[in-house]
């Protein structure tokens, strides 16, 4: 993994210096190590390097990492989400970046009663309403305010958004997200604290834009090993 603790401090200086910019408290933003794909031992590293809060984004690769590594890291889970692994993913994880859709956040609010459970969720907007991807469009999200307010057993940390592959024009998005965000807000009475967006090629951009927690993996742990 090389210097794996060197980019971990370069990347919280990087984090820090556009909260600077944006006069934020560098307190208020998450560096998320995305961890997927990537075995226990580079956890284990960054762990070691201080870093608390890793995400996946299969259920099946990730147990035996939450199984083997401290009890005291936070997961989170970053992955499309399908029905039939919602039970496990709530029992594994206390947060949750992948809800796409009122249907599914409605069963999560069931299961996570069932097992006893409060994860925090984001709600997946997709932002730039791009065919290729999933989400609830803007207009899904504020038609589907009233219904997410009425959950009990989750709990909605905010919104989650990844722009269109365009580093140009990522921070008009980050913007867009934000400001749907404070529309909700005032429309609906959800609090939705917080703003999950920006990955390792646009994370400062999206600190600018008042990203909480920012998802970044490959600036951190290198190029990710896909099987051929």
């Amino acid at each position: 993994m090389g210097d794996l603790a060197g980019r971990l401090a370069a990347l919280r200086g990087r984090i820090d210096d556009a909260c600077s910019r944006a006069d934020r408290e560098p307190a208020g933003v998450t560096l998320l190590a995305v961890s997927k794909t990537f075995p226990a031992e580079a956890v284990q590293e960054a762990y070691a390097a201080g870093q608390r809060c890793f995400g996946e984004s299969r259920q099946q690769e990730a147990a035996p990492k939450i199984e083997a590594l401290p009890a005291d890291i936070e997961w989170h889970f970053i992955g499309g989400l399908q029905r039939n692994k919602a039970r496990k993913v709530v029992a594994a994880f206390p947060v949750i970046h992948s809800v796409d859709s009122l249907r599914l956040a409605e069963y999560l609010d069931r299961v996570a009663s069932e097992e006893g459970k409060r994860p925090q969720i984001y709600l997946e907007v997709n932002i730039a309403s791009e065919a290729s991807k999933g989400g609830f469009s803007p207009d899904e999200l504020v038609a589907s305010a009233a219904e997410l307010a009425a959950l009990r057993q989750v709990e909605i940390a905010g919104l989650m958004a990844i722009p269109p592959d365009d580093a140009a024009a990522a921070r008009r998005w980050f913007a867009a997200t934000r400001e749907l965000r404070d529309r909700l807000r005032k429309e609906s009475g959800l609090a939705l604290p917080g703003l999950s967006m920006g990955m390792s090629a646009d994370f400062e951009d999206a600190v600018l834009e008042g990203s909480t927690v920012v998802r970044v993996g490959s600036a951190l742990f290198g190029y990710r090993p896909y099987p051929a």
